[in-house]
């Protein structure tokens, strides 16, 4: 899945595709390069991000879902059941539900969802996180929302564990560990790590400062191959090319047991 924000604000991309044009040359762009979705996103979603109407977001990115769809999958990056609506209208099949609350809605109009676990929202998330234990509270909910979406009439259900959303390093650390786990519950899975915070802070001691966006390459591509030898689904990512190359040369690997693989190695 290739990350593609309308926006002036996201942390990595943010103001470089808000005008349509270069939206939708960015996201035919990834399709070259081996994307099987573009999720087109109108809203940031960053730590202490403020929202828009749905009126801006719709102005955002409907004419780029309209101009995508033509040619590769769309998922709507959105909170916003209005917004939501609009961007199937135009051809989007996917919703990615960053606060797992359109299940209803993908039921109603036919569409897959990936439901995600944020802690808060995005503008008070990170203000400190904190769980008794990450991978079992994330888990619970999870497969809570994807059984009520399921129950509901959805056909195609994704889990997302939200990495980077209200959870400190140490905590999406120990979800990517788990994610064997995860996947073994048989709900396909969606992971992002791409060029996120936490990646510059596992990386700390091997840098002599701390890593902006722009250098978090490495660190994104290993968190997405990780994630795909442990069955991941679907990785989201802003390196499209280099991450469908790893993707090629994984194959079909079957993800590792309990135990087999650690992570331990970058914590």
């Amino acid at each position: 899945m290739g990350v593609l924000n309308v926006t002036p604000d996201s942390f990595y991309d943010g103001g470089r595709y808000l005008d349509h044009d270069l939206a939708i040359q960015r996201g035919m762009e990834m399709v070259a390069e081996g994307a099987d979705i573009i999720d087109v996103g109108g809203e940031s979603s960053r730590p202490g991000a403020e929202g828009v109407s749905a009126a801006e977001e719709c102005r955002r990115i409907l004419p780029v879902v309209t101009a995508l769809a033509r040619e590769v999958r769309v998922s709507v990056d959105t909170t916003k059941a209005e917004v939501a609506r609009a961007a199937v209208g135009e051809g989007a099949t996917l919703l990615n539900d960053v606060d797992s609350s359109l299940a209803a809605l993908a039921a109603e109009l036919g569409v897959g969802i990936a439901l995600m676990h944020m802690l808060g929202t995005p503008k008070t998330m990170q203000q400190s996180p904190h769980y008794d234990d990450v991978v079992e509270e994330v888990t619970s909910y999870l497969l809570g929302v994807a059984t009520e979406a399921i129950a509901l009439g959805v056909e195609e259900v994704y889990v997302d564990p939200g990495i980077g959303f209200g959870k400190r390093a140490v905590d999406n650390v120990a979800l990517l560990q788990a994610l064997p786990g995860l996947v073994e519950h048989g709900v396909p899975v969606m992971v992002g790590t791409s060029r996120k915070s936490f990646l510059a802070t596992i990386s700390k001691e091997k840098s002599a400062s701390p890593l902006g966006p722009e250098e978090r390459f490495e660190g994104s591509l290993a968190t997405a191959v990780w994630s795909m030898a442990c069955g991941a689904a679907v990785v989201r990512v802003h390196d499209v090319g280099a991450t469908a190359v790893a993707a090629a040369l994984l194959g079909d690997s079957s993800a590792p047991g309990s135990g087999e693989r650690r992570l331990g190695s970058v914590w």
